[in-house]
């Protein structure tokens, strides 16, 4: 079995400080009432750093922007009630040994395929499209863009005012900052709009940088990417690493610490005609920050069909490649999700050789709490 000991080591930067290289990803769960989270919410946080994580990102939590979310359960990150709720999961994170990132979400223009009839306030979006000619939110106005960086400094202001190390930004799987990234979603003739990705990453860029001098130098900021989309896999924002350079260059510019990479699965190459490494290999050599590999970790990558059929496969074949990329010094960090939502104790099981013991995952996973 592969050794998991080198992932056992701290890791530092700047605010944010873990005991080890494993983190729980960001998943959504529906399961906050009126956006306030629940007290069996905050226990599942806490059970998966007693399970040996170093850190839980949060589920997407909703900006104070009108319709910023597009579901009527999905937890907010404003007012004094879903915040105290907020900060006791903290504390509950921090008292088993952990901590815990808000993910900060803005869905454009983006229903949601969960819930599609869940109320929810006007959606916005750069060109009023959320993919190849299908339509989506309003389009958003300078005082829009405005008004939505602004929320987003006042979410990352909160999250450290109350003690959480760091926020995440989700950019990825097609959500506002990235219909802004695609050329596809992102069709104007403004400073925010064009043919090449420099112009496109402005808007993403300009909210860094709010927040960055907002929160002063040391708190630190995570940006997660991908170039899937939640409807289309196949979507690609860059092609070349140059196009990525174009891209990631001036997030780290204006004040990304650390680089979430999403991929469906984290063995496949970004760029297969350039070598075998992956989204976070490639950001991490392009920007020289810490990366976050995330994508079917603990899957069987020769089993992948059962786990398409609705039903994984515990086994630990694929940690070989995880090990070999992380020895490479492809990523800094590692994000477990689905294997979390199945079994809090994956990781503690793991690391004893416990194979026969792990839970394996199934559908029914996402429709409840343990």
């Amino acid at each position: 079995m592969t050794s998991l000991d080198a992932f056992f080591t701290p890791f530092e930067c700047k605010s944010l400080k873990l005991a080890n290289r494993f983190m729980m990803a960001p998943m959504s769960r529906y399961f906050a009432p009126g956006g306030v989270l629940t007290q069996e919410s905050a226990d599942y946080y806490r059970r998966r750093i007693e399970g040996g994580v170093g850190a839980v990102i949060t589920e997407a939590v909703a900006i104070d922007r009108p319709g910023s979310v597009a579901a009527d359960t999905v937890p907010h990150f404003y007012g004094d009630v879903a915040l105290a709720a907020w900060d006791r999961a903290r504390i509950g994170v921090e008292a088993a040994g952990g901590v815990m990132i808000p993910q900060l979400w803005h869905v454009g223009g983006c229903t949601d395929f969960n819930f599609p009839d869940s109320p929810h306030d006007p959606l916005e979006s750069p060109s009023g499209l959320v993919g190849p000619g299908i339509e989506g939110g309003r389009v958003m106005s300078a005082d829009d863009i405005d008004g939505v960086i602004a929320s987003f400094v006042r979410g990352a202001l909160d999250a450290q005012r109350l003690g959480f190390p760091a926020v995440e930004l989700h950019g990825a799987h097609g959500y506002l900052f990235d219909q802004f990234f695609w050329d596809v979603t992102n069709q104007r003739e403004d400073r925010y709009g064009g043919p090449d990705i420099a112009s496109r990453v402005r808007f993403a860029a300009d909210v860094v940088a709010a927040i960055r001098e907002a929160t002063g130098p040391d708190f630190a900021i995570v940006f997660r990417i991908s170039q899937w989309k939640t409807y289309l896999y196949e979507a690609k924002i860059a092609t070349t690493p140059v196009e990525l350079e174009q891209w990631v260059a001036p997030l780290a510019e204006a004040g990304v610490d650390v680089f979430h990479c999403s991929e469906r699965r984290f063995w496949e190459a970004a760029f297969p005609g350039e070598d075998d490494r992956n989204l976070a290999g490639w950001t991490r050599e392009i920007t020289g920050r810490p990366t976050i590999t995330v994508g079917s970790v603990g899957l069987d990558r020769d089993l992948m069909q059962d786990f398409v059929e609705g039903q994984s496969v515990p086994t630990l074949k694929s940690l070989d490649e995880l090990a070999r990329r992380f020895d490479r010094g492809d990523f800094d960090l590692v994000a477990l999700g689905r294997v979390l939502l199945a079994d809090p104790n994956w990781l503690e099981k793991v690391r004893a050789g416990a194979v026969d013991q792990l839970k394996p995952y199934s559908k029914e996973c996402m429709d409840t709490l343990f």
